[in-house]
């Protein structure tokens, strides 16, 4: 990782040098300090370098799974760059700006380009089952049940659970509601034996989860021997769909509390997502707007009607609005849907065919690409809706939600979410349910930004989509 963070930063310097002062050597920065700008690339690209380890960018607990490691990089990006203008500003440099324009964004890029790669590959090997760390399970029977299912979900993350410590329950007979499909080494808590499983089964961490009926001081003690034999000690508390930034750790009189904040779509944050929507879906309506005239003349030769679906929805707080979609299927279908209801294969209140006798031909092209949905930009300028949110419900559904479900209410629905990059039509009602719940809980502008991208490839791959 280090050499590909290397070859970035030198070829982003080296261009930013070329581009702004072509292939001549004597450039110099004028001021307090005479150098070449030959030198204060040398300069810049081993600071680079050290940066990106001085945030830990390359800290194997944030390689292979979630936003830490490009969030390190580019701080540790900006910060260089704003070290290096104060410094130019307080002795005077005369750096040259187009120098700094070049070589930040592109190196910026390049980096994330490398750490992409190298990710796809890291993943592609834990899958595989290389590369990965093995990891014993301490604590009681549901808690361990649910971090085993939870590690071996996602496997790129490169953590194998191997074996399991269950202090004070049965051996043979752990309790929980659906067993557990993982070796249960001892049901003891003391240390020696707690050590020796973790040699017995070549583990390289010890995750402590929820129902542990370990006392502080043998958690430090085991700690402290953990820490003698290089093995990991990883906290796993009982907190679940909770994204990082919202916790928070406090230490305090030799305690660290964990604070758990509740993101609010309220003021800046608010105003920001609904500027993004204003604009993305105004200049996406403009740009697309021959295309959009060319496929509701398709939808009307290809079957006579309408070339748009109005449907009332619930949007945020309960509020009722129509989403406009183009007509996939035939005219009369809400008509037809009480003869299908046996036949339905959605879930939860949801109903979905894979093969619905309503939809029509030209109409099975623009669902599986999601073309059909393209007319709810407009929902999304007028404020109805926005570009990421839960699903937008139909009144039936919302009528039937457990009182949980409701605060899928509690922002705007979106054309794209959590439920259309992890499965769309192929979800549970339960998953999709845990996906828009997710969402509400821990928004944040730069997930939308993710979702956005991922949405591309899943419309892209069908996946799901019916």
């Amino acid at each position: 990782m280090g050499v590909v963070d290397a070859v970035a930063i030198t070829a982003s310097v080296a261009c930013a040098q070329t581009l702004r002062f072509g292939l001549s050597a004597g450039a110099e920065i004028q001021g307090a300090w005479d150098a070449s700008y030959v030198s204060f690339s040398i300069f810049v690209g081993i600071a680079w370098w050290m940066f990106l380890s001085f945030f830990k960018s390359r800290d194997l607990k944030i390689l292979g799974a979630g936003p830490d490691e490009y969030k390190r990089v580019a701080m540790a990006s900006l910060y260089l760059f704003g070290l290096i203008a104060i410094i130019s500003y307080v002795f005077q440099l005369d750096l040259a700006r187009g120098y700094v324009g070049i070589a930040l964004p592109l190196g910026i890029v390049a980096l994330l380009i490398g750490r992409w790669v190298l990710r796809r590959q890291l993943v592609r090997e834990r899958t595989s089952g290389r590369s990965i760390r093995r990891v014993v399970l301490l604590g009681g029977p549901s808690a361990v049940q649910h971090l085993h299912r939870s590690l071996s979900g996602v496997p790129g993350a490169g953590y194998k659970p191997v074996a399991s410590i269950l202090p004070g329950y049965s051996l043979t007979g752990p309790e929980g509601e659906e067993g557990l499909s993982l070796p249960v080494a001892s049901v003891s808590q003391s240390i020696p034996e707690i050590l020796r499983v973790l040699e017995d089964y070549d583990a390289d961490a010890l995750a402590i989860s929820a129902g542990a009926p370990l006392k502080t001081r043998t958690v430090r003690q085991l700690g402290w021997e953990l820490a003698e034999r290089r093995i990991s000690q990883i906290m796993a508390p009982a907190l679940t769909d909770i994204a990082g930034p919202r916790i928070h750790a406090q230490p305090v009189a030799g305690l660290s509390l964990i604070h758990v904040s509740t993101p609010r779509l309220a003021g800046p944050e608010a105003f920001l997502k609904r500027s993004f929507d204003i604009l993305a879906s105004g200049v996406g309506l403009l740009l697309m707007s021959p295309f959009l005239l060319a496929f509701a003349l398709a939808v009307k030769i290809d079957d006579p009607g309408p070339a748009f679906f109005h449907q009332e929805r619930v949007g945020k707080n309960g509020e009722r609005f129509h989403m406009h979609k183009f007509r996939s299927m035939v005219v009369d279908a809400e008509a037809r849907l009480a003869k299908l209801q046996e036949q339905n294969e959605g879930a939860g209140v949801l109903f979905k065919m894979k093969d619905d006798p309503r939809i029509t031909k030209f109409g099975a092209f623009i669902r599986r690409y999601s073309i059909d949905e393209l007319p709810q930009l407009w929902n999304v300028f007028v404020g109805d809706m926005s570009l990421v949110g839960p699903r937008p419900p139909l009144p039936a559904e919302v009528e039937d939600y457990e009182q949980h479900v409701s605060r899928r209410l509690l922002v705007k629905p979106g054309i794209t979410g959590l439920w259309q990059v992890s499965g769309r039509s192929d979800l549970s009602w339960d998953e999709s349910v845990r996906l828009d719940l997710y969402y509400v809980e821990n928004w944040s502008f730069l997930q939308d930004l993710l979702i956005l991208g991922r949405t591309a490839k899943a419309v892209i791959g069908k996946d799901g989509a019916y």
